[in-house]
């Protein structure tokens, strides 16, 4: 039985919509001088590590084409109204940035073939009328997951094999040789490759760098990185020539593993959408979200954690029988609670994660800035007053996570609160949860999960109590303190962000001189300088910049010390070399990718390897 859970496991294992065999592949172009810019990620963000590059832990943030095709195909549905109006059939509600691509989308398609707009219309207004208790963010939802289904562009075919899809999904598919003429008929081919590129700079500011945030953040807590690679055991069988005997082997696949973060104009704003298919894990949202503390984070948790479950089928067994009932019995009540004991099992691990991980820093940060402003304060009570308000923000931030967790516990994910106690018991030991999990399953004690609302239930009559108070009283709050230097840079951050580089490159300067021998100041001034080389079309002043960004990326170097963070060292190293690669110079740049090598899978590492091949590959 528990072999056919994780079977059925593998196969539907995401949280909204389930997807199943399906592989997709991701193809990357490496253009010699905008791959300089493949280091502009924020080294100055607080809590996340210099240069943190989340591409190491198999994220990817990418627009897909399959996907705006799918809804732009959407945007031309259109009815008239008893007045003779034309108005659009499905509306979402989507941000300004996005509302004005909608009026580009549809002014570049005004001239679309109107037999074919009369098709799409009728299967959108036939859709609606099905699903009418839907609002339009609902409606689209299927068919954003019918995208990824697709072949990529411009073939756009259907899935081969569609009896494991959801009913949701299928009901849409039909949808997708409408798409196809879409693509084929319209002006969405020449222009979606400048789509493409709009939606790659909305998501440089503020999706890019909270993504950083949320991935760093995650894994320093887990101590661990995220299992990029799979190994699937399939049965073959194949027959002997002139015999009816077959022969049985084992065949072993390796799959890759992702993290797909796709930023999307027409995606409803506020709203994330999820999909898993196979390997491959899909976030679709505005590119203007802030991923900082949204559902997104539970999403990425599912990605690490899937496959530690999934290994961990033996101790399983220990809880398998005592989590089936509480799911049987929470159904009762909550019929979209899974009944997958596999599949509870890692969506009630990445909740405790998501709970406690919040609770865990934002205790930490309350703390130090506590100590600090004591060791400002002179007299007893002043301190005393600073101790107070830090227990009871500590008192608070407990409520909150025991409301969190009761809700998830309600919702049908009944080990949250087990996985939270396994969690304080080691998160200070600087634990791998990759080997920690195995040990954590092994200690379940059913006596106690099996009274854990009782015993809760006092604390939580507390807590709504105190989140009712709270509401009309203003909440008490830790003043958080950051360096000065971190913060200047934090706003030179918003300022690059912004593409404003010339003020950005004054402010470093005046930086430098307040913290002369400064790696991260040295380092922004280099990726500032190459940023505007990326821009420049005449030759020799792309050349004089460049030269610029090499002066301050070899001062990172020089002035680096035993404390230099090693991610920062190798985004330097890679983008040195990206230069000498742009000035012909092979020799100097494999050196400079071997010294980033050296350092480990940190930083650019996976840049300087496939840079130190491509010099090697015969020409």
């Amino acid at each position: 039985m528990l072999k056919n859970a994780v079977i059925r496991y593998i196969q539907t294992r995401t949280k909204f919509i389930f997807l199943s065999e399906l592989l997709f592949s991701v193809m990357r172009t490496i253009i010699l001088l905008t791959s300089i810019l493949a280091f502009v990620g924020a080294v100055s963000g607080q809590g996340v590590r210099q240069g943190f590059d989340v591409s190491n832990y198999g994220v990817r943030i990418e627009a897909d084409k399959r996907l705006i095709v799918v809804l732009a195909a959407l945007e031309m549905a259109e009815a008239r109204t008893d007045a003779g109006a034309v108005e659009k059939i499905i509306n979402t509600p989507i941000s300004e940035k996005g509302k004005a691509f909608r009026a580009q989308l549809l002014q570049d398609n005004a001239g679309l073939d109107a037999d074919l707009r009369r098709r799409i219309s009728l299967f959108v207004t036939q859709y609606k009328k099905r699903h009418s208790k839907l609002n339009d963010t609902e409606l689209v939802a299927p068919f954003m997951s019918m995208a990824f289904t697709l072949t990529p562009v411009p073939d756009l075919d259907e899935p081969v094999i569609t009896t494991d899809l959801p009913a949701n999904l299928l009901d849409v598919l039909d949808f997708a040789p409408l798409a196809r003429e879409f693509y084929r008929r319209s002006n969405i081919a020449a222009k979606l490759d400048e789509y493409a590129r709009q939606y790659r700079t909305e998501s440089e500011g503020v999706l890019k760098t909270s993504a950083r945030a949320m991935v760093s953040d995650l894994l320093d807590y887990l101590h661990t990185r995220p299992q990029l690679f799979v190994t699937e055991k399939k049965k073959i069988q194949t027959q002997k020539s002139n015999s009816k005997t077959k022969l049985e082997n084992t065949e072993f696949r390796t799959h890759e593993r992702h993290f797909f973060i796709v930023p999307e104009m027409l995606a409803a704003q506020g709203n994330v959408n999820f999909l898993n298919a196979r390997d491959d894990y899909y976030v679709i949202l505005p590119p203007d979200k802030d991923l900082s503390f949204s559902e997104v984070r539970r999403a990425f948790l599912q990605f690490v954690i899937d496959p530690l479950v999934l290994g961990s089928t033996r101790e399983i067994t220990v809880l398998s029988d005592w989590t089936k009932q509480r799911i049987d019995e929470i159904r009762k009540t909550e019929p979209n609670a899974s009944p997958d004991i596999i599949l509870t099992i890692s969506r009630s691990l990445a909740a405790a994660v998501d709970v406690r991980q919040a609770e865990y820093v934002r205790l930490r940060i309350a703390t130090d800035q506590a100590r600090k402003r004591i060791d400002t304060l002179k007299t007893d009570a002043e301190k005393r007053a600073v101790s107070a308000e830090l227990e009871k923000y500590k008192l608070m931030l407990a409520d909150e996570s025991l409301l969190r967790l009761s809700d998830e516990y309600d919702k049908g994910l009944v080990l949250t609160f087990f996985f939270t106690d396994k969690l304080r018991e080691i998160e200070d030991s600087g634990f791998d949860i990759a080997a920690s999990l195995k040990q954590m399953l092994t200690t379940f004690d059913a006596i106690k999960e099996s009274n854990r609302l009782a015993a809760t239930a006092d604390l939580r009559k507390r807590a709504l109590f105190a989140r009712e108070q709270r509401k009309t009283q203003p909440e008490t709050r830790v003043t958080t303190v950051e360096s000065p230097l971190t913060a200047k840079l934090r706003e030179i951050q918003k300022t690059i962000d912004a593409k404003d580089y010339a003020k950005a490159a004054a402010e470093l300067k005046q930086l430098l001189a307040q913290n002369p021998g400064d790696s991260r100041v040295y380092y922004n001034i280099g990726r500032v300088a190459g940023l505007i080389a990326a821009g420049l079309d005449v030759e020799d002043l792309q050349a004089e910049k460049l030269i610029e960004a090499k002066t301050a990326y070899t001062k990172v170097l020089t002035t680096a010390t035993s404390d230099t963070d090693k991610a920062l060292l190798s985004l330097t190293y890679v983008a040195l070399a990206r230069i000498y690669e742009h000035f012909n110079k092979p020799d100097e740049a494999i050196k400079l990718y071997d010294q980033a090598i050296k350092l480990g899978e940190i930083g650019a590492y996976r840049d300087a390897m496939s840079g130190k091949q491509r010099l090697l590959r015969p020409q």
